[in-house]
């Protein structure tokens, strides 16, 4: 499942649930990075949300429901529950295996499967338009190339001028690769935006004094406190810093490359 696809998918499901088109919060989406992360497959984070508004349909509360957060401690529950069915199978699949192998040939096994044999391929198709794909790439480099200007102007050279010139070289290559490449492939040139996000964020926080980085992480954890004691610590964190990142971004100017945010 598609990076994009992931965050549409959650927001469609929530939104159907809800009953009223409400557009999901920064904090809404900080925790859905937290789930991606974590590596919360669609399928569970969707089973999540579903039991989440069946069970308040069934009892149904004063309050609406006005936070994917609400979601958060069933979408954890349903993680947990995934992660030891797959502990299991996994397990079954071992024994199942080692005993085909004790009585194949005097022991000599036979071969398995690889990851590759028999699965999807990719770059079959691109999830938008090729030319929206171009274009939002062109237009990611345009922005990143202001935000290295207008932080000269402000600042003068620094750590983040200077990596906001690489993530631009990076992309004008990503731009030449995609518009050569006979079938694109949509999964790589995400990863590859994605990791230029993450280097700019890293920079992004160099540039910012620790009074100031404390201030946003002091705001982030005032809007976490009422879902606090539902959330694991892991997605906690996650989602604190994943709010924080957000903060720091607008504060420096730091565009969003994802292919999410075309």
């Amino acid at each position: 499942m598609n990076y994009f696809n992931y965050f549409t998918e959650i927001e469609d499901a929530f939104i159907r649930r809800r009953g009223k088109h409400l557009l999901l919060s920064p904090m809404d989406w900080a925790l859905i990075e937290s789930w991606k992360s974590m590596g919360v497959p669609l399928h569970v984070a969707l089973r999540g949300v579903e039991k989440s508004f069946d069970s308040y349909e069934a009892k149904p509360r004063r309050r609406s429901v006005k936070s994917l957060l609400y979601c958060q401690e069933e979408v954890e529950a349903q993680f947990a529950e995934w992660r030891d069915r797959q502990t299991g199978a996994h397990a079954d699949a071992g024994d199942a295996a080692a005993g085909d192998g004790a009585a194949a040939n005097g022991g000599g096994g036979a071969k398995s499967k690889g990851k590759g044999g028999g699965g999807e391929s990719e770059g079959d198709g691109l999830p938008f338009p090729r030319e929206a794909i171009a274009a939002h790439l062109a237009s990611s480099r345009a922005e990143t190339l202001s935000a290295r200007e207008a932080r000269l102007a402000k600042d003068g050279e620094d750590e983040l001028t200077e990596t906001l010139a690489r993530a631009a070289d990076r992309l004008e290559g990503l731009e030449r690769d995609f518009a050569a490449a006979a079938r694109p492939d949509a999964e790589l040139l995400e990863g590859a935006l994605c990791d230029l996000e993450a280097m700019l964020d890293r920079a992004a926080r160099s540039a910012v004094e620790p009074a100031r980085i404390e201030a946003r992480r002091r705001e982030a954890e005032e809007q976490l406190k009422p879902y606090r004691a539902r959330m694991e610590r892991g997605v906690y964190e996650q989602t604190r810093d994943n709010l924080i990142a957000k903060y720091l971004r607008e504060e420096c100017g730091v565009p969003r490359l994802s292919l999410f945010y075309l």
